[in-house]
């Protein structure tokens, strides 16, 4: 079984708009739908589990049946933190589904992660235990304590961007979770769960992403996104492309 565990319980604070961002239009369907239809078009993916805000829970099912959101298991409510919601998320898949299940741990503002990416990430859990999603950084990375100086500057080529989905067997991740819960800092500075298992001195393995799965978190990346979206239904129309909306490989014509 492949599920996708997908948390959207954000505010849209540093958005700055009046609905939180997953619930944004572009294109026509919320954010949150472009990031749940990557995985109902995904041939390899079974179920969907989504945590949300509670006041959102009724509104995401309907949208789910307005945009045929099939795979939709269960929308549960989303916690304190988006570490608590990703938990709540998991251990209503562990409810219905066999521990050995591959859960794939989604950004519900991430709508553009690759067909293929999905695939090497469940390929990498099976063959490794878990994946990370990560692209080679670009830009020099630089380390500061305090936001002033400089501390250190860690060689480019060592240096990855981590993204999403990180992917994991269902009972596994669901211990780690709790292993940190039961510290005395808790989810204190757990920004992921590669973050989770690192800290519990598990070994990570990254798999290679793609360049525009990015996370809609300010409103330069909506124009982003929506820029994206443009030339993806260019490389369609046009055919000066080489993949479709959901990332597979388009016969030759």
């Amino acid at each position: 079984m492949n599920i996708a565990i997908i948390f959207a319980g954000g505010s849209g604070i540093r958005m700055g708009a009046g609905i939180p961002k997953q619930f944004l239009e572009i294109n026509g369907k919320p954010i949150l739908i472009h990031t749940m239809h990557l995985f109902q078009h995904h041939h390899e993916i079974d179920k969907i589990y989504a945590a949300v805000q509670e006041d959102y829970i009724d509104y995401v099912k309907d949208l789910a049946d307005e945009f045929r959101v099939t795979k939709l298991a269960k929308v549960v409510a989303g916690g304190e933190s988006a570490q608590d919601s990703i938990y709540h998320a998991l251990k209503a898949a562990a409810e219905e589904n066999p521990p050995d299940s591959i859960v794939l741990i989604h950004d519900g503002v991430r709508p553009f992660v690759a067909y293929d990416v999905i695939s090497k990430n469940i390929e990498s859990v099976k063959k490794y235990g878990n994946a990370i999603t990560s692209t080679p950084c670009f830009e020099t990375i630089l380390v500061s304590k305090d936001g002033r100086q400089v501390d250190s500057v860690p060689y480019r080529k060592e240096t990855f961007s981590g993204q999403a989905p990180q992917s994991f067997y269902l009972q596994e991740i669901i211990e780690s979770h709790e292993k940190i819960q039961a510290t005395e800092t808790g989810y204190e500075n757990m920004v992921d769960a590669c973050t989770i298992i690192r800290t519990l001195g598990q070994t990570a393995y990254l798999v290679e992403g793609n360049r525009g799965n990015i996370k809609v978190t300010t409103p330069e990346d909506v124009y982003l996104l929506r820029a994206l979206l443009q030339y993806q239904e260019n490389e369609q129309a046009f055919g000066f492309g080489i993949t479709n909306h959901i990332g597979r490989k388009l016969p030759d014509s």
